[in-house]
């Protein structure tokens, strides 16, 4: 299932934590705008990380990729948006542009990811599925509604 979709997006403004010593957002904060965009964006979806664990089921990233474009330097905000592409395997991808508010792309991070399932320690058969019959608007994550159940 390809994503042809408008992704979910969030501002997040840098904080001066986020930032080396010469001002430059680190690696490990946009890894964290990323990973904050796809919680947020779950959470839009109507899905319950708490019942989603209570279910015995994790997500997982598997492979993480950063390329950086453009610096994100203290005093700057940034859109993340988050997009998620479907394969109809184990495992999807999620993938994020950090944009400066001066419309320059600073950064992309992409995941490959999966849901594991708690108990048995290996990776669901249909993560879409799962996703999808917990969501409220399961378009958000990329997936049609009609894979709800």
């Amino acid at each position: 299932m390809a994503n042809s979709y408008e992704p979910f997006s969030i501002r997040i403004d840098v904080r001066i934590g986020d930032v080396d010593p010469q001002l430059h957002v680190t690696g490990a904060a946009y890894q964290q705008y990323a990973d904050h965009a796809r919680f947020e964006c779950v959470q839009a979806a109507g899905i319950s990380v708490e019942e989603l664990l209570r279910a015995g089921l994790g997500p997982v990233n598997l492979e993480t990729t950063l390329r950086y474009h453009r610096e994100l330097r203290a005093g700057d905000s940034v859109e993340v948006t988050c997009s998620w592409t479907w394969s109809g395997g184990k495992t999807y991808r999620v993938e994020h542009a950090l944009t400066r508010s001066d419309g320059e792309l600073s950064a992309t991070v992409s995941h490959v990811s999966g849901l594991l399932d708690l108990t048995t320690r290996k990776l669901v058969a249909d993560p879409a599925g799962e996703w999808a019959r917990r969501a409220a608007d399961p378009t958000l994550l990329g997936l049609p509604a009609c894979l709800q159940v």
